[in-house]
């Protein structure tokens, strides 16, 4: 099975689309406002609106509340939501779109608990760690606190980027991996020649 790929951060059309074109699964919109890759719904619509079949527009969330979950998704018209907060399963499962819950690793942590408690997620997605920023870092985690069998699908993220990418999914064997600021020019800009080499590498892997 091929591994999956998001792009995520996505604020312009043509950065959607070139992303689509070099062979990503899915596009991110980020509805946290405090986010420098914020997007606003209509703008999340007016892109997700042009692209191509089968291809999955996710929207991302920081502690939302319910009234703004249900705006972004009935404007932007998405598919998949993923949270990135303290969301409760509870919260996450009162929407009609399927969801995945971020996780931010720590050392302390016990990921076949979070497993457990969020299984009704389409998957965990496992980041990395920082104060005050609930994604979007640009540094890698210790993958080596990542359990052997996870019983949901594990999407892999933080700090990946188009050097490390072949070894990441040699070694982790993730469902899906996630990419933000390691195929970016700037931020909430992406760079059309880092989402190829990132694309070449998830191949490669």
């Amino acid at each position: 099975m091929s591994v999956r790929v998001k792009v995520c951060g996505i604020t312009r059309f043509e950065d959607a689309m070139a992303a689509i074109k070099l062979g990503a699964d899915a596009i991110g919109f980020v509805f946290w406002p405090h986010s420098v890759r914020y997007i606003d719904p209509d703008s999340a619509y007016q892109i997700a609106a042009k692209i191509p079949p089968f291809v999955c527009t996710v929207g991302v969330y920081v502690d939302p509340d319910t009234t703004w979950v249900e705006k972004t998704t009935r404007i932007a018209k998405l598919n998949l939501l993923q949270f990135h907060g303290d969301e409760t399963p509870e919260f996450c499962n009162q929407f009609p779109q399927p969801y995945i819950k971020a996780i931010r690793v720590k050392h302390d942590m016990d990921l076949l608990q979070y497993a457990e408690r969020y299984k009704t997620a389409k998957g965990l997605l496992l980041d990395t760690y920082a104060e005050n920023m609930p994604g979007g870092t640009g540094h890698v985690f210790d993958w080596r606190l990542i359990p052997q069998h996870l019983p949901v699908p594990l999407i892999l993220s933080g700090g990946l980027n188009p050097n490390n990418i072949a070894m990441a999914i040699k070694q982790i064997r993730p469902w899906a991996v996630d990419v933000s600021s390691g195929v970016e020019a700037s931020k909430g800009i992406k760079d059309e020649k880092k989402i190829f080499a990132f694309m070449q590498g998830v191949k490669q892997s």
